[in-house]
């Protein structure tokens, strides 16, 4: 293998499941890119293990299909279209390898010419590379703690070249904002960048039986303005001249481009004699302008300014308290709007089958990362209000019940400590164990519920779990009068707070006093 290769074409560096039918001698961990869509209908589902990093890969896959099934651009109806491509049963081989070999020498990881999501002038540009640590983004680097490996600048590891592929992809979409290698562009020489298009965002992704449906359900209708003009919309790897650094003039045109080519990152692998593992990088600015920010796979909350903004990972928060405003246009008690990819996935089966899948990092705007965020849901998406509206919206009350307790339980927690303490009413030890023991419960009682459609007395159910957490958590305290009477004074807080009182208004008597 030379070191200028890792072509993804041939090499099997995407992890896979298969559907159990397969024979056991026909199912390799891994497979290639162009085998995995020529048996996309055998697969079951990818098995990268980085969340953000398989979020990336799906915009990247969702592009090759609409490439090689012509989806991009039908002649005719698009869900038309679609339907027939689902109805074959599998990726048609002639389109698969037809559209590849247009493209055939930009997969290659450490190309010279067309790196694969690489920028070649980084060499040139940058005045030094940034470290296999800085790739690696489970890795420690700098002086930065250690959490998930330990790692020292001073004595590098190699990393595999598949798993360097995934760490590509996570600085695509998720890379920090802040400071990050000089590079320099004609004039102008910078280190700093805005962050990533999904940083601190969590995706959501519709998941079919297998890998094929997955991608054919994954794809958003796309507007219907003009004629369509695959050459005006390239993919990154589809172009033959880099984008000029210094504008964002052609760089998001199209559905294509805004899947795969909307990145505030450029990287550089560097490779190791044999091809096989990638032993530094380099790591910079692509854009010194912010491109906006518009992705059909995030919920999007309007803020009190009246400001849209991506729904945020949260490692602390289940996919069950998400799971209305992904059904529903309009769900009970947040403003906000919902992927424009379910819609559209809905549509392509009648029966149940569609789960959801959640995918990204609980992180800040710059270099902080908490925790990777992933989740899979049973099958819903035959919920939607589009198929049943009456079930969608009760999915919604039952969500807003069980959140409504959960905020309750907190804000009593925190007025019992704040009394028992004699302190301000703040985040404190109570408050944290109950929310800690609180939505576990909750989400097992909203799932059960959901399965056995049982949506009366949800409000009961969840306050009965909400109230056992509370005594439970002030049981010590309440042994002594202090903590009894602070404890039973917050305990309105469990059944929404005492009613705030209403300013009575003044009378006036002819005399010209008030009663």
């Amino acid at each position: 293998m030379s070191a200028d290769l890792y072509d993804l074409l041939t090499e099997r560096a995407f992890p896979v499941r298969w559907v159990d039918p397969t024979p056991a001698d026909e199912r390799p961990d891994a497979v290639s890119l162009r085998e995995l869509f020529l048996r996309a209908h055998e697969i079951s589902a990818l098995a990268v293990s980085l969340p953000p990093a398989l979020s990336g890969l799906y915009r990247v896959l969702y592009a090759l299909t609409a490439r090689v099934t012509g989806l991009d651009a039908p002649t005719g109806d698009w869900h038309e279209a679609r339907f027939g491509v689902l109805d074959a049963g599998s990726f048609d081989a002639d389109g698969v390898h037809r559209y590849f070999a247009g493209v055939a020498d930009r997969f290659r990881l450490y190309d010279p010419v067309h790196p694969f999501l690489q920028d070649p002038r980084l060499t040139t540009q940058c005045d030094k590379p940034a470290g296999i640590n800085k790739l690696v983004t489970t890795r420690p680097s700098g002086s930065n703690h250690a959490w998930f490996e330990h790692t020292a600048d001073a004595r590098p590891i190699a990393v595999a070249s598949a798993q360097a592929l995934e760490h590509l992809l996570v600085w695509r979409y998720y890379g920090p904002s802040g400071r990050c290698a000089t590079r320099t562009v004609g004039g102008m020489k910078e280190a700093n960048c805005v962050a990533g298009p999904l940083r601190t965002a969590v995706s959501y992704h519709p998941l079919g039986g297998t890998l094929f449906e997955t991608l054919l359900a994954g794809l958003p209708e796309p507007d219907r303005v003009g004629r369509y003009v695959r050459e005006a919309d390239p993919c990154p790897w589809e172009r033959d001249e880099p984008t000029d650094p210094l504008t964002l003039k052609g760089v998001v045109t199209g559905p294509m481009s805004k899947l795969v080519g909307h990145n505030q990152h450029a990287l550089l692998l560097v490779p190791d004699e044999a091809g096989a593992h990638a032993v530094d990088a380099y790591i910079t600015w692509a854009y010194r302008e912010r491109i906006a920010r518009d992705d059909d796979y995030l919920i999007w909350q309007t803020s009190q300014a009246g400001n849209a903004y991506a729904r945020y990972a949260d490692s602390r928060r289940g996919l069950w308290r998400d799971l209305d405003a992904l059904l529903l246009s309009d769900p009970p008690g947040v403003e906000s709007r919902r992927p424009k990819v379910f819609p559209t996935a809905v549509d392509l089966f009648e029966q149940e089958g569609l789960r959801i899948q959640a995918l990204g990092i609980d992180q800040e705007g710059q270099a902080k990362d908490t925790q990777v965020v992933s989740a899979t849901t049973a099958p819903v998406l035959h919920l939607m209000e589009e198929r049943d509206p009456e079930q969608a919206r009760l999915v919604g009350q039952l969500r807003l019940a069980g959140e409504r307790c959960g905020q309750r339980l907190e804000r009593a927690a925190k007025m019992a400590w704040a009394q028992y303490s004699n302190s301000e009413v703040r985040d404190c030890a109570w408050s944290a164990a109950a929310a800690a023991r609180y939505w576990p419960e909750a989400e097992r009682e909203f799932w059960k519920r959901l399965n056995e459609r049982c949506f009366d007395g949800a409000a009961q159910a969840f306050r009965a779990r909400a109230e056992r957490i509370y005594d439970h958590l002030t049981d010590s305290a309440a042994r002594t009068a202090r903590g009894a009477r602070a404890r039973e004074s917050a305990r309105i807080e469990l059944y929404g707070g005492r009613p705030k009182k209403k300013a009575s208004a003044s009378k006036s008597l002819p005399d010209g006093g008030e009663r």
